[in-house]
């Protein structure tokens, strides 16, 4: 918190903080926007190999930033709540689906179309809150629900085909989202968690290709495998900019920095890797664009009437407090 200088004014502490949350938030959502560029680094890997990679050299990186920070009170009381086990593990299994899904796709020519399934998914996310937590929306979240489910009948029709990647990508992530809020642990500690269920079976795997002559690791030169291994941190660093970002700014600033990751993945599918966008998809997105104007345009109005709201009951409460208190009556009004 700002403190007051000599001069009555109030100290910078808090607008830098909030400077500084900005500057995380942004540099964690761009490198998750720039992310295609990494991974066809990584061939000629397969993406099975390098989803292996990423889970192991995750599990190394977090364990032993760990180590440094000293934080490892929390894996004792996770280890005594089996509920929050078995939700991890399912945290585990679902990021694992994502996961592996966007590094095949970028990998394959499908940059554009996982971009997509970020922008859906804030869609998905409020669709799951209906289903499963039962919360009532309001009429501007039903109508960018609706105009989103007619952006993808519109790419179904463009694409020849529904948007398959998007939609696995947007409902995994929205699951994975879900699940961790049931959690409610720590970013860095939730991601050791979960790569630490991922982290035998993907060792495993990696094993059995190696076995099988198809690893290519160590096959590719020591750049190569300092790449592979540099997963690990491509996953933890943004995660921890993350975090940094979201104890200093407003959830409703992060609501709008999350925009960036799926339009530089978008930027990149068309300018870089000069993927086709034909007038159907570019019809599809702009629908997406406009149920995402609409839901953005909703939760800034809301999150304005709320916070007016409780000024006015802060501002309320202040002035009953100060209000002078009428005197009781004395004798001698009583008795004129």
């Amino acid at each position: 918190m700002g403190g007051r200088g000599t001069d009555g004014t109030v100290g910078t502490t808090e607008g830098g903080e909030s400077r500084a949350g900005l500057l995380y938030g942004i540099a964690s959502y761009a490198m998750w926007g720039l992310v295609p560029l990494y991974w066809p680094l990584l061939k000629p890997a397969s993406a099975g190999e390098i989803l292996a990679h990423r889970m192991v050299w995750s599990f190394v990186f977090v364990g032993l930033a760990l180590l440094v920070l000293r934080r490892w009170g929390w894996v004792r009381e996770l280890a005594a709540s089996p509920r929050k086990l078995g939700l991890l593990t399912i945290a585990a299994t679902v990021i694992t689906v994502n996961w592996g899904l966007y590094i095949w796709s970028v990998n394959n020519g499908h940059v554009v179309e996982s971009s997509l399934g970020y922008f859906i998914n804030p869609l998905v996310t409020i669709a799951l809150g209906v289903l499963v937590l039962k919360e009532r929306l309001r009429p501007a979240q039903w109508a960018a629900v609706g105009i989103g489910f007619a952006a993808v009948l519109v790419l179904a029709v463009g694409y020849g085909r529904p948007p398959w990647i998007s939609l696995v990508l947007a409902f995994s992530f929205a699951v994975y989202g879900l699940v961790k809020k049931q959690v409610n642990i720590g970013g860095l500690e939730s991601l050791a968690a979960e790569t630490a269920v991922q982290f035998l079976p993907a060792l495993g795997y990696l094993v059995l290709l190696g076995t099988r002559s198809e690893l290519a690791f160590g096959s590719e030169g020591p750049a190569h495998m300092a790449l592979l291994a540099s997963t690990g941190i491509v996953t933890a660093v943004p995660l921890i900019c993350f975090g940094a970002a979201a104890i200093r700014v407003p959830l409703s600033t992060l609501g709008l920095l999350q925009y960036l990751a799926p339009t530089f993945q978008f930027l990149l599918g068309v300018v870089y890797f000069h993927e086709a966008m034909p007038p159907e998809r570019w019809a599809g997105f702009s629908l997406v664009w406009l149920a995402l104007t609409l839901l953005t345009w909703d939760a800034l109005r809301t999150a304005r009437r709320s916070r007016a709201a409780v000024a006015r009951a802060t501002e309320e409460a202040a002035t009953r407090l100060t209000e002078t208190p009428r005197p009781l009556p004395t004798t001698d009004d009583v008795r004129a």
